[in-house]
């Protein structure tokens, strides 16, 4: 979602390789499964049925990321996950979730540099940590991906659970530091496209979906970060995390 180091359209931040920030007007933002999304596609100039297909699912090391998706288990977690309607996301700031991609696991690499290391093939950095180039099989539209540094926005980082939409359903009363770790925790980061991620915004998954192939291994990462942070869902997204575990 954001810029440069980014992780983009975070209602109100994106992620796109230092492209400034936006604000997105609720009410007018909402991308209800592929139609929004192919008219995104279509202006990138890519296939049409993007976000639809059944294309391969990334390869990333999170959970629900590398097809080892328990769905027993995650519909388990979906059922313990209590039911809530948004708040009205008054004082939402990208900066009251703590520093941007802060190295959590201390291994001298930002989290961006992190996830896209693990989610990315055929990478190449520069030093250590810096990625430069890499391929993304992008799990939100099966499309792939030729990342490079230069253009990095192509490339984004984006929470699966929005940042915008936890300070909705109740991260608004969190301390800081649970909030900067909730937006830099691996397990609700993926390396995706930027015309999916774009249209995703922080949008729930009653809102948005991914394409069908890897909309088990979503609901699971959705359900699985929900619940490590004791966060809520609304109705709507806990009947599309059904709907979506049924694709196991």
């Amino acid at each position: 979602m954001g810029p440069g180091t980014a992780d983009p359209a975070r209602h109100g931040e994106r992620d796109g390789g230092g492209m400034g920030r936006w604000r997105t007007v609720r009410g007018g933002r909402r991308a209800v499964a592929g139609a929004g999304l192919c008219a995104a596609v279509l202006v990138a100039g890519c296939d049409a049925d993007v976000g639809l297909s059944d294309g391969s699912p990334s390869p990333g090391s999170g959970p629900a990321a590398n097809g080892t998706v328990k769905p027993a288990q995650a519909r388990r977690d979906l059922d313990g996950l209590r039911v809530a309607s948004e708040g009205a996301g008054r004082g939402y700031e990208r900066d009251r979730f703590g520093t941007r991609w802060k190295d959590i696991d201390r291994n001298g690499c930002d989290q961006r540099n992190d996830v896209l290391a693990r989610d990315l093939r055929e990478v190449r950095k520069r030093g250590g940590c810096v990625v430069i180039a890499g391929t993304l099989d992008d799990p939100y539209s099966g499309k792939r991906i030729t990342f490079s540094k230069s253009d990095a926005a192509e490339v984004q980082i984006d929470h699966v659970y929005p940042l915008a939409l936890a300070w909705r359903m109740g991260a608004s009363g969190w301390d800081e530091d649970r909030r900067e770790r909730f937006a830099n925790d691996p397990d609700n980061l993926l390396a995706v496209w930027g015309v999916p991620n774009r249209q995703k915004s922080d949008s729930g998954p009653g809102e948005w979906k991914p394409q069908r192939a890897f909309q088990c291994a979503y609901a699971a990462r959705y359900i699985a970060v929900a619940k490590k942070y004791s966060l809520p869902v609304t109705g709507a997204d806990r009947g599309a995390l059904g709907d979506f575990l049924g694709r196991c």
